[in-house]
């Protein structure tokens, strides 16, 4: 099974929140990673970043991933992609302002990948467990997933439903369709080629995303996505009642994911795999009570409300194929909290 200990990587939407952190964890393996942008002006911050690794850093505007061969010459003599750019959005009039990109997208650098079979040998694709889970109906009992659990109800809602279905179901089917897209395509091309492509497929799907920041972000209002989250609902206190203290969800801390892409990469046994890469459950209170000792400006929440046994987890999801592969261990929730905390303090934001 081909690996990837040196060489070079492309790294799609290299200015993300995970995506700078994989630059810097590729950068410190010595590798030359080639990061795609949408525009010059996107690169300036990631020059200056990294400018102590010279010319291991290459940067290229693809200004739209959804375009046929829109990666044809980024990846041009690269040994491996590492695929992150795909749209965060729950709030579109037209889901095809998130399907199309993320599906499109997915095609795009999949072909790519194809027509320079010569010099690519593994593919990793950051899906989501958006891909993973399916909406439960009330009264539902709790539910452990694994990798081989796939959404089964997002794309038909919103198939039936358009622009009126509800945003994050929008979200998961656009990580449905895309995941789904790639399997297939590296199924059907194995096929074609008698069983052996050239390279492999790997598949990472993560939870919701917290951690401290390396990419550019000048002030917390201008952080989005689930850092965005983690801004408001921690250090802006923006929530209460159930949805702090009662309802819990799954995380992964940043630093964890883009390890893991970074070990989909050079691990042998991973290709052909899809990892849930996942740090563990959490309710909002948590995250508001670790943070506190960093900090005496973080709102207090409702710890009187909080009561670990009345946590609803209807979904958790299995991280041991991932530990056990790909050799991660993950970060604690209060590890992530203080972490971020002192970042934010570094910055001056708090």
């Amino acid at each position: 099974m081909p690996a990837i200990t040196s060489g070079r990587v492309l790294v799609t939407g290299a200015n993300g929140f995970v995506a700078v952190w994989v630059l810097k964890y590729l950068l410190e393996r010595s590798f030359t990673v080639r990061g795609t942008i949408r525009s010059e002006s996107k690169g300036v911050y990631l020059r200056e970043l990294f400018k102590a690794h010279g010319d291991k850093l290459e940067l290229v505007v693809v200004p739209d991933i959804t375009k046929a061969g829109a990666f044809d010459e980024a990846v041009q003599n690269v040994d491996a992609i590492l695929h992150i750019a795909s749209p965060v959005n729950v709030e579109a009039d037209d889901p095809n302002d998130v399907i199309l990109p993320a599906l499109e997208g997915t095609k795009s650098v999949l072909n790519s990948a194809l027509k320079h079979r010569e010099t690519v040998k593994r593919v990793v694709i950051t899906s989501s467990t958006a891909a993973v889970v399916s909406t439960l109906p009330p009264g539902s009992a709790p539910r452990v997933l694994d990798e081989k659990d796939f959404n089964q109800d997002a794309v038909k809602d919103v198939q039936e439903n358009g622009p009126a279905a509800a945003g994050w179901q929008t979200y998961r089917a656009s990580k449905v369709l895309a995941e789904r897209a790639a399997w297939d395509f590296y199924e059907a091309e194995k096929a074609k080629a008698g069983g052996e492509l050239g390279w492999e497929l790997t598949v990472v799907a993560p939870p919701f995303i917290f951690g401290p920041f390396v990419h550019e972000a000048s002030s917390l209002d201008t952080v989005g996505g689930t850092a965005g989250d983690w801004a408001d609902h921690v250090v802006k206190g923006d929530l209460s009642g159930d949805r702090l203290v009662k309802n819990g969800s799954e995380w992964v801390d940043v630093r964890d994911l883009a390890h893991a892409q970074v070990l989909a990469l050079i691990t042998p046994d991973a290709g052909g795999e899809r990892f849930i890469i996942r740090g563990g459950a959490y309710v909002w209170q948590q995250f508001v009570n670790a943070s506190r000792p960093y900090s005496d400006k973080i709102p207090a929440g409702e710890p009187e409300a909080y009561d670990p046994a009345k946590i609803v987890q209807l979904v958790s999801y299995n991280a041991e194929k991932s530990q056990r592969i790909l050799g991660i261990r993950y970060r604690t929730l209060e590890q992530t909290s203080k972490d971020v905390i002192e970042d934010f303090k570094a910055r001056g934001w708090l």
